[in-house]
């Protein structure tokens, strides 16, 4: 399996497909995040489903429980094979989003997409952790939420490289875990502060490699996401 997934960062939707299309047979899904779905809603998600590949839809919901199940029936409609909350809801919620999707799975006749928990997000370092009230380390945080996303039964974890290691041992080999901050030596780091090569990553555990600008600021989107696969097909 191809476990990189490219986030396009766009606003875009034909872009966005056009884009796509360039990464069919390189790529083994593709990302679409706040900024597009913002901008664009489930039109524009069916335009990008239109490429063929699978979609991770990167949503990050956090709110009542019943808001999260209410918006997941929404999100499963669209048929991705994974989409996000943030652990930092609370059990009850992810609790709430797991049940909902199988529910409205069932209903629409689709599968039900992974439900992914967010920990500490990629762009945090741990600086930025005693001014939003957590105390102790990003490592320690990461694996609190981590506990208590699988213990609401999600299908998969988002950390950042530098926690899989720790994760895999955590939660053991039926987690997903799915990794942004993943930067190739010759790519910028960009806003990302703790990141990774995408083959170190794969050796710590991790199953998906969501990159972004280094195949998409690229001059050539399709040799990026090339070079990429072909570091990891040759460890």
């Amino acid at each position: 399996m191809n476990p990189i997934y490219c986030a396009l960062d766009t606003t875009d939707a034909q872009a966005a497909l056009a884009l796509a299309r360039q990464l069919t047979g390189l790529v083994g899904g593709l990302k679409l995040g706040l900024e597009f779905f913002s901008a664009n809603g489930p039109t524009g998600v069916r335009t990008v489903a239109a490429a063929g590949l699978p979609l991770f839809l990167d949503l990050k919901f956090h709110d009542i429980p019943n808001t999260v199940a209410g918006a997941m029936r929404g999100v499963v409609a669209l048929a991705p094979a994974m989409t996000t909350v943030h652990a930092s809801g609370g059990g009850e919620m992810m609790r709430a989003a797991v049940q909902s999707a199988g529910e409205a799975a069932v209903r629409a006749g689709v599968r039900r997409p992974d439900i992914l928990a967010v920990t500490v997000l990629t762009s945090t370092g741990q600086a930025e952790l005693p001014a939003v009230g957590v105390g102790g380390t990003v490592l320690d945080q990461v694996k609190r939420l981590a506990a208590l996303a699988q213990g609401a039964g999600v299908d998969g974890i988002v950390c950042s490289p530098h926690e899989v290691e720790e994760l895999r041992r955590l939660c053991g080999p039926g987690i997903k875990l799915v990794i942004p901050g993943i930067r190739p030596t010759w790519a910028a780091a960009n806003d990302q502060k703790r990141v990774l090569g995408p083959a170190e990553a794969v050796a710590k555990g991790a199953d998906i490699l969501v990159i972004g600008r280094p195949i998409t600021a690229a001059a050539e989107p399709a040799q990026a996401a090339r070079r990429i696969l072909d570091e990891l097909e040759a460890v």
